[in-house]
């Protein structure tokens, strides 16, 4: 049951540090005080750049896969293509980019899905999750220096079983496919 006593107090920022800036993020240490008791706490956090994943539907109702080395995993990972979005760089063409580049393909029209944090708790950025409809591979491929990405094509409803059943584990992924299958029940729905 809610009440006031248990309304969570929204902290108040003091001021912030950098601790280090890297290739990928900048890490800070940003003091917070709790406004009620007075508490000065010292909290790090990640602020790399904001993201895009991108669904990309075939006119066959099959999702554009990219499988590849993930270095934090150290191991492989089935995901949707996806990557940083560039500064000044709006989160639409920076999906429509990251299909091109690492896949080839390239749709008739694209539309967010929604907008999630990827992990609130101490990482500021935001990832932008799309769909690109009637995907066609029309495009040269320009992967970034150490990628290396196997592309495949599944129909939606193995994919959105690969999703339940573990063989896709990255949450932005699982984000953009909870997202979507709305969109693809409707569209089932009307028989297509």
């Amino acid at each position: 049951m809610h009440s006031p006593e248990n309304t969570p107090s929204r902290w108040e920022r003091l001021g912030s540090r950098s601790l280090a800036k890297t290739r990928i993020f900048d890490l800070d240490e940003i003091k917070f005080r709790h406004p009620v008791r007075q508490t000065e706490r010292d909290f790090v956090v990640l602020n790399p750049p904001d993201w895009v994943n991108v669904i990309a539907l075939t006119s066959d109702h099959q999702i554009v896969l990219v499988k590849q080395f993930r270095y934090g995993l150290d191991d492989f990972a089935l995901e949707i293509p996806g990557g940083v979005i560039d500064p000044g760089e709006d989160f639409m063409a920076a999906g429509i980019r990251e299909l091109r580049e690492e896949t080839g393909y390239e749709g008739s029209h694209a539309q967010l899905l929604g907008t999630v944090d990827p992990n609130p708790a101490f990482q500021r950025n935001r990832s932008h999750l799309i769909m690109v409809t009637d995907a066609k591979c029309t495009a040269e491929i320009a992967w970034d220096p150490d990628e290396e990405i196997e592309i495949s094509l599944l129909p939606v409803d193995e994919v959105l079983a690969l999703a339940r059943n573990g063989g896709i584990t990255h949450s932005l992924v699982l984000n953009a496919l909870f997202m979507f299958e709305p969109w693809w029940r409707e569209l089932k729905g009307r028989g297509v």
